[in-house]
């Protein structure tokens, strides 16, 4: 059985431009691997194990993205009465106020203020309304957030 893999439409963009950037790489990596195979002796060349190396990592890099792209389902913005995937969420705890937009797992980054579904705050949240309080589970103890907006 496929894996489906929820995303949304600027997330499915930002991997085809990954995509892009990647499969461009594969030439000046040819070019860095002939370049050491040059160097002779290949069991004691350092620069062909990289560039081998760095061949590898963006290979398998491309394979995920493409399985990613043929198994997406492009998700809309989520209901604005209840928390799913696409909803932006303004959250307040006692101590300050967050938003978060509620993504898939491929383009989770809760750096930049998207958290995955199948993350604890994610989880916690799904399905909740507006007033409604959430309480999440972290390593640093339950924090309890009020659901101010959902867009």
């Amino acid at each position: 059985m496929k894996k489906v893999y929820n995303i949304t439409a600027e997330g499915k963009k930002e991997l085809e431009k990954e995509l892009e950037t990647l499969k461009g790489r594969r030439g000046e990596i040819a070019e860095k691997i002939a370049e050491a195979r040059d160097y002779g002796d290949l069991s004691e060349n350092a620069e062909y194990d990289a560039a081998r190396e760095e061949q590898g990592v963006v290979e398998t890099r491309i394979a995920e993205i493409e399985e990613i792209l043929q198994n997406a389902e492009i998700i809309a913005g989520g209901s604005k009465g209840k928390v799913g995937l696409g909803s932006v969420v303004e959250l307040k705890s006692s101590k300050k106020t967050v938003e978060y937009t509620l993504v898939g797992p491929v383009e989770a980054d809760p750096l930049n203020g998207k958290i995955s579904n199948e993350s604890p705050i994610g989880m916690a949240l799904e399905g909740k309304k507006v007033g409604e309080t959430a309480t999440i589970t972290t390593p640093k103890g339950e924090t309890e957030y009020e659901i101010i907006s959902i867009k």
